[in-house]
């Protein structure tokens, strides 16, 4: 009789703990698909074998979502072959995020030279059409930054000696003409030079790029 408190206490705590996990997936899932429908120009400015990530975290938010509910239904119907499912899959879970984490610190320097990398072979061969190049343009402008470092990043691409800067690189673009970017004394006065949209592009791929070891 006394162990019967116990037995709905832990009951309880499992409930709410496979409601929260079942929380954690439902986010996953939201973020994946948020990533594959917003993220989809920035992540192929990273690396080609990252395109995945959205796809990774939609699996895996999926299947959260499904053993959340299974550990709610184990937990109620107190079935011990159930909960002995529900807590391997729970420690399949606990080394997929150590080992995820782990490689995302141990390659953190790693990915911040892949997205350098592409992201320069992305600027130096602009072309507006290409896929790549209507990435720059997005993250320019959602950015607001020019260029990999500042606006000097342009003048070695393909697309500068014809053309000057991208008007994507114009903090106004009703003030800003095609005249104005093909100038190299006006140019600088009518672009972006802040730094921090680099450094919030490199936490983004990092966050992105990171998931991509979960498949591992």
């Amino acid at each position: 009789m006394e162990t019967k408190p116990v037995i709905t206490c832990l009951k309880t705590l499992l409930i709410v703990y496979s409601f929260v996990f079942w929380i954690t997936g439902a986010i996953l899932l939201a973020v994946g698909v948020w990533g594959k429908l917003m993220l989809g120009p920035y992540i192929s400015l990273i690396a080609d074998n990252s395109t995945n990530a959205p796809y990774v975290l939609i699996g895996t938010g999926t299947v959260i979502i499904v053993f959340g509910l299974f550990g709610c239904f184990a937990t109620c119907r107190g079935s011990p072959w159930m909960l002995k499912l529900y807590a391997m899959f729970l420690s399949l879970v606990f080394l997929a995020e150590l080992v995820a984490g782990i490689s995302g610190f141990v390659f953190r320097h790693e990915i911040k030279g892949t997205f350098l990398r592409t992201y320069t072979d992305a600027v130096l061969n602009y072309n507006v059409e290409n896929e790549a190049s209507r990435a720059v343009d997005n993250l320019q402008h959602n950015l607001r930054c020019c260029g990999v470092y500042n606006y000097t990043s342009w003048l070695g691409s393909v697309y500068y000696p014809a053309h000057g800067l991208p008007p994507s690189c114009c903090f106004n673009s009703s003030d800003c003409s095609p005249q104005d970017l093909r100038n190299a004394t006006v140019a600088p006065n009518k672009v972006y030079h802040q730094l921090i949209g680099m450094l919030l592009a490199c936490c983004l791929s990092r966050i992105i790029t990171a998931n991509q070891y979960e498949m591992v």
